[in-house]
């Protein structure tokens, strides 16, 4: 699979969608040290994936880039961004019963503007899944490039490229 780009001088705020989510009770977070646990935890679990790994190197870095979606003090979504390599956003995850909410684009919109305030002007969305593409190509215009090789992956043990 291949990954994504996106022009980061182009992706909208999420301020409109995060006031949106706080009025429904959902709040979007950076993830800070004393949630590292939980939060990992919540990784293996939300979805088919387990992303704990790359949620551990998410919070190995300073500062932590994970951001986490909560409601009623619970974790509901997470995204991360410079854990797989640098430059890069993913994991993401959201809980399937709060799925279609907006979370996943408050999710994605403020891990890229963070990405932007880094001094980056495009990122690359790892790996996507063939369901997500849609998801990343409505909400923040990203594109396919076109790879045919597994791209940085190629180093996971697991792959033999």
């Amino acid at each position: 699979m291949a990954d994504m780009l996106v022009k980061l001088f182009q992706t909208p705020s999420s301020q409109e969608t995060e006031k949106d989510l706080s009025d429904s009770g959902i709040r979007i977070k950076r993830a800070l040290a004393p949630d590292r646990r939980k939060i990992i935890e919540f990784s293996k679990t939300c979805a088919e994936e387990d992303y704990s790994d790359e949620v551990t190197a998410a919070f190995a870095n300073n500062p932590i880039t994970c951001y986490v979606a909560t409601k009623d003090k619970k974790p509901v979504g997470f995204a991360c961004f410079e854990a797989t390599a640098k430059n890069f956003f993913g994991p993401m995850a959201v809980l399937k019963e709060e799925r279609k909410k907006g979370i996943g684009k408050a999710l994605l919109l403020r891990s890229l503007q963070s990405m932007e305030e880094m001094g980056y002007a495009y990122a690359i969305i790892g790996w996507p899944s063939r369901t997500a593409i849609p998801f990343y190509e409505k909400c923040v215009q990203a594109e396919m490039i076109p790879e045919k090789s597994s791209g940085v992956y190629t180093r996971m043990v697991e792959i033999d490229e």
